[in-house]
């Protein structure tokens, strides 16, 4: 059976942040193209030789570049857009939209292509690609400016240095753009809320190639905290408010080895009963690794008097427990930065519960399914804290704030053989789950299985988001397996 060492699972425990957005694809014959102006008038065709149809990066098949352009973080999806567009401003986004609906090119969005089921990419459609949009600009006030093809790591090398926290996960290669049009939690967000929490404005090009800014409409700007991933437009830039970032970060490890189901779910319930306690500035993840269970517990306000008698509860129950020491905080989140290349996995959201009593009738059955399969994890994440804010809840379209923990099925396999029993495991427990009424799942998360992705993911808000879809892109040029349909 395979496991994973201490540092490999500190490695992949980042999957607490993970995102989803745009890509890039293929080349046509035609040489004119469409542009826009700022203020969102309709796209009119430029005669051929225009600059602005002369200067659009697109990287097709037999370019150099399109093979490492259209793929993901996830090995396991393998997908061939016809054109990649390669995008370093609003203005090249609306003329890659025109080129698409000329071509009648479906059309994907990349930032960090870190989409669970490959949304990022397709096949034979165009894929728009904002890794180059990744820049961050501090602004007054404690503003931040931000491209959606930033990364975490450049986020917090930016921010950090300047003692300026924007909270986010924790993965080092996600996209900010995907992220926060997601929700966005991390070990930040119980004290100061989700990610797109703290997103002011945003600029996005829409279905037909038409900038829109939103200033101009506060329900657009609604939608795309929580509800915009690939969507109903292409998100260009970014702005959010910050707070002044902590100074230290402190980590503590608790270890159990050798579980069955029943003792799995023994200390899942003593640790399900405890994390209501934690404190605001805390974060902890619980993971089953096979038999191995290890549970990680943040803090980056050390002095706290009431995290230490919760580690000695959690301690009592587990096998090992050690703390790290107190370190710079710019210095100790790359601990969980996670692996920065490319993985073969299968993950997906596995629900959202308020306590131990909603996994209890079936808890044992997906542990033993966990423990019998190598290469199968099953984690549990905190959320509640500034998450269950009712303002920041009127304010987006994110509908899960009224949960104290959300799961994550995750499946790593390096063989034809260990994917196929992976992916009937997968499929297994999403059933159990789903047969017992856990039918919330977060979007960043997502997978393919899930028989009602609308309700699962957007819950009440679905209708009011397909207003908004059918206001900017009301043919559906912009769309995935599992985006909002008009």
């Amino acid at each position: 059976m395979k496991q994973y060492s201490r540092k490999q699972f500190i490695q992949l425990l980042p999957a607490a942040g993970a995102v989803f957005f745009l890509a890039a694809c293929g080349l046509g014959n035609d040489n004119t193209t469409k542009t826009v102006t700022a203020s969102g008038a309709a796209p009119k065709p430029l005669p051929a030789g225009n600059s602005a149809a002369t200067s659009l990066d697109l990287v097709d098949k037999k370019d150099a570049r399109y093979d490492a352009l259209r793929k993901g973080f996830n090995e396991r999806i393998d997908k061939y857009p016809q054109v990649i567009a390669v995008c370093t401003s609003a203005q090249d986004v609306a003329a890659a939209v025109c080129y698409a609906q000329d071509k009648k090119l479906p059309i994907a969005v990349k930032s960090g292509g870190h989409s669970m089921e490959g949304f990022s990419c397709n096949d034979d459609g165009m894929v728009i690609n904002l890794s180059k949009m990744n820049s961050v600009e501090m602004l007054d006030g404690g503003k931040i400016k931000v491209g959606p093809g930033c990364t975490l790591s450049n986020l917090y090398d930016n921010t950090l240095s300047k003692g300026r926290l924007l909270p986010g996960g924790s993965c080092a290669t996600v996209g900010l753009g995907g992220l926060t049009l997601g929700g966005g939690y991390g070990i930040f967000a119980r004290k100061y809320g989700l990610t797109c929490d703290h997103l002011l404005e945003a600029t996005m090009v829409d279905g037909q190639g038409n900038i829109h800014n939103t200033k101009n409409d506060a329900e657009l700007l609604w939608a795309l905290k929580g509800g915009g991933n690939g969507n109903f437009g292409i998100v260009t830039e970014m702005i959010f408010t910050t707070h002044a970032a902590p100074p230290t970060l402190q980590a503590h490890y608790f270890k159990a080895r050798k579980l069955d189901a029943e003792r799995a779910a023994a200390i899942l319930e003593t640790w399900m009963e405890l994390m209501p306690q934690l404190p605001a500035p805390c974060f902890s993840g619980y993971v089953l690794n096979g038999g191995t269970l290890n549970i990680l517990i943040t803090n980056y306000e050390p002095d706290d008097n009431n995290l230490p008698p919760l580690l000695n509860k959690l301690s009592a129950v587990v096998d090992d427990f050690h703390s790290s020491r107190v370190g710079a905080l710019e210095t100790m989140v790359k601990n969980y930065y996670g692996v920065g290349k490319p993985l073969r996995f299968r993950n997906s959201s596995a629900g959202f519960f308020k306590g131990y009593s909603d996994v209890a009738p079936f808890i044992k059955d997906i542990f033993a399914k966990t423990i019998a399969t190598p290469g199968m994890m099953y984690q549990v994440n905190t959320l509640g804290g500034k998450i269950n804010d009712a303002d920041a809840e009127k304010q987006s379209s994110y509908p899960h704030r009224g949960y104290d923990f959300v799961s994550e099925l995750q499946g790593y396999g390096n063989s034809a053989t260990q994917d196929k029993a992976i992916a009937a495991v997968t499929t297994e427990v999403l059933k159990i789950t789903e047969q017992h009424g856990i039918n919330r799942q977060y979007v960043n998360y997502c997978s393919l299985e899930f028989s009602n992705c609308e309700q699962a993911y957007y819950a009440d808000n679905y209708p009011r988001l397909q207003a908004v879809k059918r206001k900017y892109d009301p043919d559906d040029n912009i769309r995935h397996p599992q985006s909002i349909k008009a």
